[in-house]
């Protein structure tokens, strides 16, 4: 019975990439990276992703790496970044920290990620209820969080069409629009501090994009 239905499983799925490897990235283009993403959150969503070589993927990526895109994310334990773009063992770099802010050694990471290991996207990740941006919306202060959440604020503070009393976490619309801000003026920020990245990007070597993971669908959805 264990076998028949392993046997139903594997007939419903698609077996994936070891990994990415160095000629398949060399031919990649920002614009076949971000569909492939989407791809693979739309096969995430579906509940069928596909069934990935962890054991060839180790043996493969153990002499070397070659990633698509590097992923900046929160910190949240609901967005694991690899299943929610269905990717396998060496084909993403994933930052991750608190309201998916990009401090110096974040872009430093990034300017690696792509200049020196050739990765053609960069994708700053929000996703809904963010505890982090609450915390900014509420002026909250905790040890060295304070300071963190300090530089999620000039994005709530760019939010405009909300009286004073309506910009708190309660308002759940207020909150959508300063997470939304938040990606926004992250990746605003990477740009004016690496030379790096936006001469990639200006050279139309990677691209800089963000996006929303919805917490209850597991959708992806791309900011303009």
């Amino acid at each position: 019975m264990k076998h028949t239905v392993a046997i139903i499983v594997l007939a419903f799925a698609t077996i994936g990439d070891a990994q990415t490897t160095k000629e398949e990235q060399s031919a990649l283009t920002p614009e076949k990276v971000l569909a492939d993403l989407m791809a693979g959150n739309a096969r995430f969503v579906s509940g069928k992703p596909h069934v990935h070589d962890i054991k060839g993927s180790l043996t493969k990526s153990a002499a070397g790496q070659y990633p698509k895109a590097v992923i900046l994310s929160c910190l949240d334990s609901r967005v694991p970044v690899e299943l929610v773009f269905d990717q396998g063992i060496g084909d993403i770099f994933v930052g991750r920290v608190a309201g998916n802010i990009a401090d110096e050694d974040m872009i430093g990471s990034m300017e690696f990620g792509t200049k020196a290991s050739g990765a053609r996207l960069i994708f700053v990740l929000g996703h809904t209820a963010c505890g982090a941006v609450k915390g900014a919306c509420d002026g909250v202060e905790l040890g060295k969080l304070t300071g963190l959440l300090a530089k999620i604020k000039p994005a709530v503070d760019a939010v405009p069409g909300y009286k004073a009393e309506e910009r708190t976490s309660k308002n759940s619309a207020f909150l959508e629009k300063a997470t939304e801000e938040n990606v926004r003026e992250t990746i605003a920020h990477i740009r004016a501090e690496s030379a790096v990245l936006s001469e990639l990007e200006t050279a139309g070597t990677i691209k800089i994009v963000g996006g929303i993971y919805d917490l209850e669908t597991g959708k992806v959805t791309l900011l303009k």
